[in-house]
């Protein structure tokens, strides 16, 4: 698979570099785009301070314009919280999408949005306070409604960036099933 990979509010930090030589150890074409361009953070706060100054448009713009040479090939968009927002976002967007893998995060879809059979992938920590249960039983019927067909894994007692084991959050046995399910997920594609 062809997957482009976005980071989180941390920006593209050392986790995500791992992540995406995990999955070219898979077999997998990744692309890691910086929307930050160079900017990590060491606090949640400070990364979302970083992403509003930037602003929703100029963000989304950068990732087109990453996304769009390989966009042809049939790309799985994923991403890490913020990332996987962004991810979304394309992969609606992008009808030659093969795949969306969404790690740690979700977005609001638009009105319209309208995908055929979309395969999308959500791992979420349990209890999360990005991605609280009324938000997911919201959205988990929105993007049925949109036509994709979703797969939700929840981890309890994991913190929010569960994968990143930089971060404070960091569950080794949440972040390994999350893994082999993804890892098994995009062979499937």
């Amino acid at each position: 698979m062809n997957i482009m990979l976005f980071h989180s509010t941390f920006g593209l930090r050392p986790a995500v570099e791992a992540a995406a030589e995990r999955l070219r150890g898979a077999g997998h074409e990744v692309w890691t785009p910086d929307l930050f361009e160079g900017h990590t953070f060491d606090t949640v706060e400070e990364g979302m301070a970083h992403r509003d100054r930037i602003g929703k448009d100029e963000l989304l713009k950068r990732a087109v314009l990453a996304a769009a040479p390989y966009s042809d090939r049939g790309l799985v968009y994923a991403g890490f919280s913020f990332g996987a927002a962004v991810a979304q976002t394309l992969a609606l967007g992008d009808e030659k999408a093969r795949g969306l893998l969404l790690l740690h995060g979700t977005s609001d879809l638009a009105a319209n949005a309208s995908v055929d059979g979309l395969p999308v992938q959500l791992h979420v920590a349990e209890p999360d306070p990005f991605e609280t249960d009324d938000w997911l039983s919201a959205w988990y019927l929105q993007m049925g409604r949109a036509g994709a067909d979703v797969e939700v894994y929840r981890y309890p007692g994991a913190g929010h960036l569960y994968t990143d084991p930089e971060l404070p959050d960091h569950d080794a046995q949440a972040a390994e099933a999350t893994w082999r399910v993804a890892l098994g997920f995009l062979d499937a594609l």
